[in-house]
């Protein structure tokens, strides 16, 4: 099914809504991460947008263009509150995806589909399912995460639980773009729990402060991007919140 995504200038306020998340076929999967160290199981996963100025599936900031080859950026994860057992999201940074069929990514997902929030630390090198680490993720840990193109398709990605005391990398291989940048939120179902604020900080693009790369932000299921300053900001309720009809049942795997 074919995904749409609304694009605004930094400090613009717009709105959108997706109904479902979308699944789009691309280059072969990346292989697995380390043996016990992670696990493919779930049925998550975070996946390209096709820009074409009608509704948004990422909410936050995605610079676009070409050689792309780093990107870093911390957030604190929230306090998130389920409202339906199809609730789930993931804040997360990753180069590829804005107009083009891979990802490579990395972030931390919240998943509703017991009733409450469960938190898994997650990497994931689109069109392949997420791979799952087991480490502990709670609300309030800062997370830091960052994805570097290594050359010969070569992607080092890197987690960092700052307040656990935990870093995980994996050095994964894809034929990556390399054509835009993004620190976003996204849910594949379409459908969000509640937070307050989600912080988004130290943002980095090729070494440079991601402002520099002047990216475009996001509105994504009434979540709105505050202003881009020094490779910081905030997502908060104030965009357009899609109705309650927008909870999804996802059958079968999905993508972010």
């Amino acid at each position: 099914m074919p995904n749409r995504i609304l694009l605004r200038l930094a400090g613009v306020g717009m709105a959108a809504a997706l109904a479902v998340a979308a699944i789009v076929t691309g280059p072969a999967a990346a292989t697995a991460g380390p043996a016990g160290s992670a696990g493919s199981g779930g049925t998550a996963g975070y996946g390209p947008v096709t820009p074409n100025l009608t509704d948004n599936l990422w909410g936050g900031y995605v610079a676009q263009g070409s050689g792309f080859g780093s990107i870093s950026g911390s957030w604190v994860e929230p306090d998130a509150s389920c409202t339906s057992s199809q609730d789930m999201y993931a804040p997360w940074v990753g180069i590829d995806g804005y107009g083009s069929q891979t990802v490579e990514q990395t972030g931390v997902e919240t998943n509703c589909q017991n009733g409450y929030p469960a938190y898994r630390a997650w990497y994931e090198m689109y069109p392949a399912a997420p791979v799952y680490w087991s480490d502990p993720v709670s609300p309030g840990d800062t997370m830091t995460g960052s994805v570097t193109a290594t050359g010969g398709g070569g992607y080092q990605i890197t987690l960092t639980d700052r307040t656990a005391g935990w870093t995980e990398q994996t050095t994964q291989y894809l034929n990556g773009q390399n054509v835009s940048a993004e620190a976003v939120i996204e849910s594949p179902t379409g459908s969000y729990p509640s937070f307050a604020e989600l912080d988004f900080s130290s943002i980095t693009v090729n070494g440079q402060v991601f402002d520099a790369y002047s990216p475009q932000g996001l509105d994504s299921g009434g979540y709105t991007p505050g202003p881009l300053s020094n490779g910081s900001f905030s997502m908060t309720p104030g965009g357009w919140s899609w109705p309650p009809s927008a909870h999804h049942h996802v059958s079968g795997p999905v993508r972010y």
